[in-house]
């Protein structure tokens, strides 16, 4: 039997149930590639099921303890085996993609359409740090958005993993930005484009006097009254948080506003449920390989540190993407 070392998670809770452990190395299947990972990253829905919060998730990922005992969504590295139906990929290619889990390991099988090629002038760390919050930036400004060249777009939460690729991705996409952060990440923010960068804690988006074609909110700490008045009359909200809600529904209430609220008036409101999809991965690699995007990455742990990477995550207040170097 051939073992890895992994980050198990026998139980719902906080970092502490994490445990460093030697484990079985999986077995690829028919459509999947097994990668051996050079890297991984953080995302918030890491932290959810960590936790299991809200208790609503746990229908679907497990009730009384996770389904999958290795998390870990991003993921970049080198092919190691192929499933006899994938013909896109041969071991030794580097890819990089999303999987459903078992990123925070050494080795992982993932969809052989969850994957694509290496961006070829990344690291496996700046790569790692790309799929979901990059195709969730990509699929809230280009396709819930519908943003066009030469529109006006305010990113609420420009700071965090999907802000910073949000910023570029806007700038890339040929928009204006105004970004909205703290003070302590004010210059990041302008540094990777942003046209213009309001610090919430000394200025309200909300009472000033510009009108933007596209909000994307990432915070979902404003009410959606405020919201939509910082929007053209035929402008578009674009909804990827909502207020906290509690521990058992979570933004629930949230987002039946916003669907609601989607019904009615001119302007468009719209709820971001990103999706992983090869077609966004390749968009993205030609973006990052011209240059017009680059990830940010705050902070590096190795895998033995998971625990921490992932309770700097929760925490809540990340510059960019938090990267496990497996």
């Amino acid at each position: 039997m051939k073992t890895m070392n992994a980050i198990v998670q026998p139980a719902y809770g906080s970092v502490e149930v994490l445990r460093f452990e030697q484990v079985e190395r999986p077995a690829v299947g028919d459509g999947e590639v097994l990668v051996r990972v050079h890297a991984a990253s953080v995302c918030k829905g890491d932290v959810h099921l960590l936790t299991g919060k809200p208790y609503l998730l746990r229908l679907m990922f497990g009730l009384s303890q996770p389904k999958r005992r290795i998390a870990g969504q991003n993921v970049a590295g080198t092919v190691e085996a192929v499933g006899s139906h994938v013909t896109a990929f041969k071991p030794g290619d580097e890819v990089y993609g999303q999987t459903p889990g078992g990123a925070f390991a050494e080795y992982v099988c993932a969809s052989a359409d969850m994957l694509a090629p290496k961006p070829a002038n990344l690291t496996f760390e700046q790569a790692a740090a790309v799929p979901v919050s990059g195709m969730t930036a990509l699929q809230g400004l280009r396709d819930a958005g519908q943003l066009k060249p030469g529109q006006k777009v305010l990113i609420n939460g420009a700071s965090g993993g999907v802000g910073t690729f949000a910023v570029q991705i806007a700038k890339a996409l040929g928009a204006e930005v105004t970004a909205v952060c703290s003070t302590r990440h004010v210059d990041k923010v302008r540094a990777i484009g942003a046209d213009r960068v309001i610090d919430y804690t000394r200025e309200d988006f909300a009472r000033g006097a510009e009108r933007y074609d596209v909000m994307l909110d990432l915070v979902g700490n404003r009410p959606l009254a405020d919201c939509r008045a910082v929007l053209k009359p035929e402008g578009v909200f674009v909804s990827s948080a909502g207020s906290p809600g509690g521990n058992w529904i979570g933004p629930i209430v949230w987002m039946l506003k916003v669907m609601l609220a989607g019904m009615f008036g001119r302007q468009k409101v719209a709820l971001l449920m990103s999706t992983p999809r090869q077609e966004d991965l390749l968009f993205l690699r030609s973006l990052l390989e011209a240059g017009k995007v680059t990830p940010v990455i705050e902070r590096q742990y190795a895998l033995r540190e998971t625990a921490a990477a992932v309770g700097h995550v929760a925490e809540g207040h990340a510059q960019g993407t938090t990267v496990i170097s497996a």
